[in-house]
């Protein structure tokens, strides 16, 4: 069939706004990142003497880091609507937050629209494959203090205790408050055939949009966060004992990421923009953590419970366009998630004016010295 003039102008403009975003987001990043590190490098005395207050400012650098990742797929169109249970009332708790995970733009849908959660997007950890290590932005979560995990069942064991001494050494000492995790341990593409097959074998249900969860880091992190019992029991782990001030592990939000069509965008779409404007829906439901069972296989019950929830409520929401009222109510009540582009302008104006700061810096030390 033959192309026409329209149709060739629609791909030339595609192609062309592609490039121009893609050439503006590796300037984004080769200004933004380095100038993160060296802020954080200059900064480090006061870690020293004053580690609250350091750790508060990298905290906001980190918010501003997220927030430019946000800003390409809100200049793109790609929006968020939330549904269910508002988190913005427990953004001050100490929370596990349980997503599903479809493509790697599940990360950046959660960058966006945890952006107008109060502190919480800045005192956040993140659980994410070991492959991101690698990336551009590994070099900003590895200060930051995310953990990365690595697959596979030789590496399971060790995985977790090492889990558990990172939990230890840096959730309460550097002020977290959320801490985000995919308990699939991998992408729904690669790992629904095997999901399926496991659940045929056991007698569970069979799952589409979803795949059964895995225990382990879930129970590493209750077993090493949640409080102390009001009798005095420990509950949690070391850094629970340590931190006697802390409340502890109070939440679980239970977050479910649909996609129209089921069509997941990729971080190749959200930093490229060839889609079209496409609205991701986001589902909270809160649990208190002291209706999750301790014993493993309590705990494993109501984790699979969570997935086959979550698989309901895609499968309503692919056949409806929205997700399924609360119980007990007629209605569900969604939520349209904005950002202001003037904020997004002035942070990313900042980090371009840091960039250019800092190569002068470097550049007049240069000629100082040589």
């Amino acid at each position: 069939m033959a192309v026409t003039l329209e149709q060739a102008q629609r791909v030339g403009y595609t192609c062309l706004k592609a490039l121009l975003r893609f050439a503006f987001m590796v300037a984004n990043n080769l200004v933004a990142i380095p100038s993160y590190v060296l802020y954080l490098i200059v900064l480090q005395p006061l870690r020293i003497l004053d580690s609250k207050s350091f750790w508060y400012i990298e905290g906001v650098l980190f918010k501003w880091l997220l927030a430019m990742v946000a800003s390409w797929g809100w200049w793109a169109g790609y929006t968020v609507v939330e549904w269910g249970d508002d988190v913005k009332a427990v953004s001050e708790d100490e929370a596990m937050v349980l997503v599903n995970h479809q493509a790697t733009g599940d990360v950046c849908t959660l960058m966006m629209c945890l952006q107008d959660k109060g502190t919480v997007v800045r005192q956040m950890m993140w659980l994410m494959d070991h492959i991101f290590k690698y990336t551009n932005f590994g070099i900003v979560s590895l200060i930051h203090g995310d953990f990365f995990i690595r697959q596979g069942r030789t590496h399971r064991d060790q995985q977790l205790v090492l889990l558990k001494d990172h939990l230890e050494k840096y959730y309460r000492s550097r002020n977290r408050k959320w801490i985000v995790l995919f308990p699939e341990g991998g992408f729904l593409r690669k790992r629904r055939e095997t999901s399926q097959a496991f659940a045929k074998k056991n007698n569970l249900p069979f799952l589409k949009h979803v795949t059964l969860p895995r225990l382990g880091a879930t129970q590493v992190i209750l077993k090493t966060l949640v409080a102390p019992q009001e009798n005095g029991t420990p509950s949690g782990g070391d850094a629970v004992r340590k931190e006697s001030k802390s409340k502890g592990l109070q939440w679980v939000i239970d977050t479910t990421i649909a996609y129209p069509k089921a069509e997941p965008i990729d971080i190749q779409t959200w930093i490229l923009g060839y889609r079209q404007p496409t609205v991701t829906h986001v589902h909270y439901r809160i649990f208190p953590v002291k209706d999750v069972p301790a014993e493993p296989e309590a705990l494993t019950n109501w984790l699979y419970q969570r997935f086959i929830e979550k698989e309901d409520l895609l499968t309503h929401f692919y056949e409806t366009g929205a997700f399924p009222p609360p119980q007990g109510q007629t209605k569900a009540i969604s939520r349209e998630m904005t950002l202001s582009n003037l904020w997004l302008v002035a942070i990313q104006s900042f980090a371009f004016l840091s960039g250019g700061m800092w190569y002068c810096l470097f550049h007049y030390l240069y000629h100082c010295l040589f």
